[in-house]
């Protein structure tokens, strides 16, 4: 079955008891108990609710894990992974990661004895320089957020898995429509739902897939124990959203590619990061483990002043945090997704006060483009 084909038809596509077209919102915290010596499936919706559990089989099934998990939110995920580990173990992250995981990491795990090292993980011998003795996993972005640094993954996962590591993969950009880390040997592959899966800017979620068994129980275990789910309704809304993941994204790769190579012939700009260019660093790897670009590209202006009278003049872009919906969004990295990051190491990550990150939206291009070069000719 083709990738497209799995978005709709996937198992949970038509609700079992009536025959719906559409999974229902069980808005239900309890669930009554026929036997009190035989447990049901469902008793409390912290521990499961019916709505939650399709989309999280959803996910599961196109990442190509064992088992899906959903949470309130992006960062409940990524600091619900981040808790499988211990006092004293030592991990190794991307050194351009988001802004949001650099600074659980260094403001809240840090406090439990768990010590991160910030690594180039475009450079799998700096990965592998790395590893200690008490190093448990290795976690990696790709494309990065926001340079679209690229990753080799079958070579990191290979050093990886010679030490016996598990391997984190933030899957935000690519979805496992563009994507699919697990075929390539990774462990647990983490979302922000709230971008592309969601798509429509109307939704807080993260998603968690693991490959086995044993890690689905760990990562339960703090889903239950923490109880930082997803609601109902938030789930209703992601199983929408998924659904129309291929037609969305097909349109806004297009979309995105076009306008990074009007960029590139820019004057007023000085740089252009977009998996999709030729020329950018690390291509060829990325469409060998990825089957596209993704829409989302960041450039730098000529000047710092330039990129702030940009980001002041746009029209049809939202100038926002977030990414992945419908409508193209403008950020500013240095003030938003990296805002938590010292700007010592914002700048050395090549994160400066003249980069824009663009996630391109289903707005007609040309209409984009002009707006984009009014607002660089001012």
């Amino acid at each position: 079955m083709k990738f497209g084909t799995k978005l709709i038809h996937n198992g949970n596509e038509i609700d079992k008891h009536t025959g719906a077209l559409s999974i229902p919102i069980y808005q239900a915290s309890t669930y009554h108990q026929e036997d009190i010596d035989k447990p049901q499936e469902y008793d409390y919706s912290r521990s499961g609710n019916p709505t939650r559990k399709a989309l999280e089989d959803t996910i599961a099934l196109l990442e190509g894990g064992v088992r899906g998990f959903a949470f309130s939110s992006g960062m409940a995920a990524t600091s619900s992974v981040l808790s499988i580990f211990s006092s004293g173990d030592h991990l190794i992250v991307c050194e351009d990661v988001y802004g949001g995981t650099y600074r659980v990491s260094t403001s809240l795990f840090n406090r439990f004895n768990i010590d991160v090292t910030f690594a180039d993980a475009g450079n799998p011998d700096c990965i592998k320089e790395n590893i200690r003795s008490n190093t448990k996993a290795v976690f990696l972005e790709t494309p990065s957020n926001p340079l679209l640094k690229i990753t080799d993954l079958k070579s990191i996962i290979k050093i990886a898995k010679e030490k016996d590591l598990l391997v984190i993969v933030d899957n935000t950009f690519m979805t496992p429509y563009l994507q699919r880390p697990i075929e390539l040997g990774a462990d647990i592959i983490i979302h922000s739902a709230t971008k592309f899966l969601g798509g429509h800017s109307d939704v807080v979620a993260g998603l968690v897939v693991v490959k086995d068994e044993k890690l689905a129980r760990r990562i339960y275990g703090i889903q239950n124990g923490f109880g930082a789910i997803l609601g109902p309704q938030d789930s209703w809304l992601l199983l929408r959203g998924i659904k129309t993941l291929k037609v969305r994204l097909d349109y806004q790769q297009k979309n995105a590619m076009t306008l990074a190579t009007w960029l590139e012939k820019q004057p007023q700009v000085s740089a252009v990061y977009y998996p999709g260019l030729e020329a950018h660093e690390g291509r060829d790897i990325h469409m060998s483990q990825a089957d596209g670009a993704g829409a989302v590209l960041s450039f730098k202006t000529a000047s710092d002043e330039l990129a702030r009278t940009f980001m002041k003049n746009v029209k049809m872009a939202a100038v926002a945090v977030s990414l992945g919906g419908v409508e193209t969004i403008v950020s500013y990295p240095v003030k938003m997704s990296h805002a938590a990051m010292p700007k010592a190491e914002r700048e050395q990550r090549g994160i400066t006060d003249n980069l824009i990150r663009v996630s391109v939206g289903l707005e007609d291009i040309e209409d984009l483009i002009n707006d984009f070069a009014d607002a660089l000719a001012v």
